[in-house]
């Protein structure tokens, strides 16, 4: 099992930046591919971005390339999604979730999931 604590998201102006982060617990976080995935009100869950287990793969929605970095630290077993040039439609619930197996951008190969931290961007 690995349990997952997203923070970071608050209220941001457009065109600022916001680091997320999420701390993993449970199990060996090198183990698992992780992802931010995000669902705005109304709309469903969407990937942002996904990293393999040793970081060396990434991916990123067309909406947020240029603008958000996933990264992550073995040594602190947290992930993050810096984010810069943010906009209004970046408003959303993120999420972070880890996959038994390789990067995915599929939310249904995802197996845990945290709670969410809410991001909202004023224009």
């Amino acid at each position: 099992q690995v349990q997952l604590v997203e923070s970071g998201g608050r209220l941001v102006q457009a065109g600022g930046s916001l680091r997320l982060s999420c701390a993993a617990s449970g199990r060996t976080f090198s183990n698992y591919p992780m992802g931010w995935f995000r669902q705005a009100p109304g709309k469903e869950r969407d990937v942002v971005a996904v990293i393999s287990k040793s970081a060396a793969r990434t991916y990123y929605a067309d909406s947020v390339k240029g603008r958000f970095i996933i990264s992550r630290d073995s040594a602190k077993n947290t992930v993050y999604l810096q984010m810069d040039s943010l906009k209004p439609e970046d408003t959303a619930l993120y999420y972070c979730a880890a996959r038994i197996g390789d990067i995915s951008v599929r939310i249904g190969d995802y197996d845990y999931w945290g709670q969410g931290t809410q991001v909202t961007v004023s224009s």
